[in-house]
């Protein structure tokens, strides 16, 4: 199968890659709009994932959107 096309470095894995632009992640922007939390419930994104993109958000001055509620 082929690799998505995204932004996001190799590092978080390719399932990661391929269920986050299913869901409609491909680039760092798009991720400021969802949380952390949110983003593991998709199937294939875990922790190590969720740290990698958050340092390359960082990076460009961005962050993940806040948790809403419990």
């Amino acid at each position: 199968m082929e690799q998505a096309e995204t932004e996001f470095p190799h590092g978080i894995g390719k399932v990661a890659t391929r269920e986050l632009a299913l869901n409609g992640y491909t680039r760092y922007e798009q991720l400021t709009g969802v949380s952390a939390r949110t983003l593991l419930r998709i199937h294939g994104v875990g922790p190590k994932a969720i740290r990698i993109l958050g340092e390359e958000l960082t990076g460009r001055g961005l962050a993940f959107a806040e948790d809403e509620g419990p």
